[in-house]
């Protein structure tokens, strides 16, 4: 059964449905269902969910650890070089040698 203009609003601008019910506009829900799309599912008792993992987990640590090393290794590098620098420095300073040194130039 075709529904009349004034049951689908005046002239009907768009085409009306296979089984006789409005369709909407593009993007609307009711529209037309898409063809060509194929779905597949598997059953849950089917399905191994832990398949892989140990393995998959590994490469993927290694392909990220790989993927950002360079920007913070050399930070991390010259971080420990420069404290290190610093602890000796200061050991040096408190020191009978380093107080020794630099004894004049402190102004108390």
């Amino acid at each position: 059964m075709k529904p009349t203009q004034i049951l689908s609003g005046g002239a009907a601008p768009l085409p009306i449905g296979k089984y006789g019910h409005y369709l909407g506009h593009f993007g609307h829900f009711g529209g037309q269902p898409q063809k060509g799309i194929i779905t597949y599912g598997l059953s849950a008792n089917r399905q191994n969910p832990l398949a892989h993992t140990a393995h998959d987990a590994v490469f993927n640590i290694w392909r990220r650890f790989y993927g950002q090393v360079f920007f913070w290794l050399p930070a991390g590098i010259a971080g420990y070089y420069i404290l290190d620098w610093a602890n000796h420095r200061n050991h040096y300073l408190n020191s009978k040698a380093g107080r020794a040194e630099f004894a004049d130039s402190e102004e108390e």
